[in-house]
C-alpha cells in the first residue's frame, strides 16, 4: 500500500473536514398540545397529525389471550 510522503496540515485536515458536522433536527410545534415535533410526522405525544387523531401513533395495551 501506498504511504503520505508527507504529513498533511491541520489547515489541509480541517479544511476537508468542515462538512462533517452534524445539524440540529428541525422541529415544528403540534398545532394541538404545542410540543415540538418533526415535521410531517405525527405528534408522539398527543397523535395528532393536521388536526386530526392518528390511531397509529397511540400505544394500545395488549389484549387478554381468551381461550
Amino acid at each position: 500500500m501506498a504511504l503520505p510522503k508527507r504529513r498533511h496540515s491541520n489547515t489541509r485536515t480541517r479544511k476537508r473536514r468542515t462538512h462533517q458536522g452534524l445539524t440540529a433536527p428541525a422541529l415544528v410545534l403540534c398545532s394541538n398540545c404545542k410540543a415540538y415535533t418533526r415535521p410531517h410526522n405525527a405528534c408522539p405525544k398527543c397523535g395528532y397529525y393536521q388536526g386530526e387523531k392518528v390511531d397509529h401513533t397511540v400505544k394500545q395495551e395488549k389484549k387478554a389471550h381468551e381461550h
